[in-house]
């Protein structure tokens, strides 16, 4: 079970917000607005996807690294490894 299982639907609604607004931005491409406007409606998608990646990696630490964790061994140094290069990659980003 996957840690996020519990707010699947929740998680599957702000994608689907999330894919509105990034519609939002085609039609405002396609409608000529304002570049302005639309570096704001991207920075506001982006802030979105980026809450959603921090929700997501905060459900995989309580449950798939802490469950890894308390069994020990080389699947749970795996599991911090793996969270680590997933932090790192929404820090660069």
């Amino acid at each position: 079970m996957a840690g996020y299982t519990h707010s699947k639907q929740d998680h599957a609604m702000r994608l689907r917000r999330i894919e509105g607004q990034v519609r939002g931005l085609q039609r405002m491409v396609e409608d000529d607005k304002y570049c302005i406007d639309i570096l704001t409606q991207v920075s506001a998608a982006t802030s979105a996807l980026k809450s959603f990646s921090l929700s997501l990696l905060e459900e995989h630490l309580a449950h798939c690294v802490a469950e890894a964790t308390q069994k020990g061994g080389p699947e749970a140094e795996a599991k911090v490894k793996e969270a680590s290069d997933a932090i790192a990659r929404l820090v660069r980003s």
